[in-house]
């Protein structure tokens, strides 16, 4: 089945909360009566893969990969992402130490993206092939600002 944006218009009934609530059953109301809670309001890796879907459908593929790998992070607590985030950080973590982040993610969450654009990260502090030939390490370098002419 194809997946038509908006997903919340034109696919509702496959839209659920994360602990399975139907998107059309939450409402002000519901959530007045204590029927649903923040954690209801969080997206699901389902959701996001339907959004994945479209961006491909779209010719989007960096946005549907973007998509993808928010999907696999939605299963780590947020403590985690925080310190993934922290890790990621210029001057953080060596290059081993997110080679095991990444080996973490992928046995403990499945999140095989993520983990591979942290190995990817690893290398690029390690000083690759890629940085060894941009030495801005992926930084634009611009030359002297000039005057505009008069």
């Amino acid at each position: 089945m194809s997946v038509r944006y908006p997903i919340s218009e034109n696919h509702p009934e496959r839209l659920k909360t994360p602990s399975g609530i139907p998107f059309r059953k939450i409402t002000l109301g519901a959530v007045l009566e204590g029927r649903v809670s923040m954690d209801d309001l969080r997206v699901t890796a389902e959701a996001l893969e339907m959004q994945a879907q479209i961006a491909d459908s779209a010719g989007r593929r960096q946005l549907a990969e973007n998509l993808r790998r928010a999907a696999e992070l939605v299963a780590i607590p947020e403590r985690e992402i925080i310190a993934i985030y922290n890790s990621l950080r210029p001057g953080r973590a060596g290059s081993d130490e997110l080679h095991r982040l990444a080996d973490s993610l992928a046995e403990r969450y499945g999140a095989r993206r993520c983990a591979a654009l942290i190995r990817e990260a690893a290398e690029w502090g390690r000083g690759s092939d890629r940085r060894k030939a941009n030495p801005g390490n992926g930084c634009i370098k611009t030359g002297p600002v000039q005057s505009p002419p008069s």
